[in-house]
């Protein structure tokens, strides 16, 4: 198994994981300058719209600091909740494939209750 062509860029081989609620854009665009992996959780923010901003203010942000410094940043990733819960899950994708997410993580829970009856 290779390792990921990004590995390179970071200055530690960590990412910071996508935290409910706290995790968006100032976090990960900050992470990211420090050759760091930047996620946030898509449902952090509250509309495909909103979310789709929130990527756009990722890169422009991160090309501006490539463009003043000379130093490319490190990647920034988006987790889908990829649950039938999860109405947006489709939208949201598209959305990061539309703008070119360099790196997508899914959680996924399939529950069984002592009922026997799926969540």
């Amino acid at each position: 198994m290779s390792k990921a062509s990004f590995i390179k860029e970071l200055s530690i081989p960590a990412i910071a994981a996508p935290m409910f609620l706290i995790s968006g854009p100032k976090l990960v665009i900050e992470c990211c300058k420090n050759g760091i992996v930047g996620t946030f959780p898509a449902l952090n923010q509250r509309t495909s719209e909103g979310f789709e901003q929130w990527l756009i203010e990722i890169k422009t942000a991160l090309s501006d600091f490539e463009k003043e410094t000379g130093t490319k940043p490190a990647p920034f990733g988006v987790n889908l909740i990829v649950h039938q819960s999860n109405p947006r899950v489709q939208a949201d994708l598209m959305l990061c494939v539309k703008h070119q997410v360099p790196i997508i993580t899914v959680s996924y829970t399939h529950l069984t209750l002592p009922t026997n009856r799926e969540v």
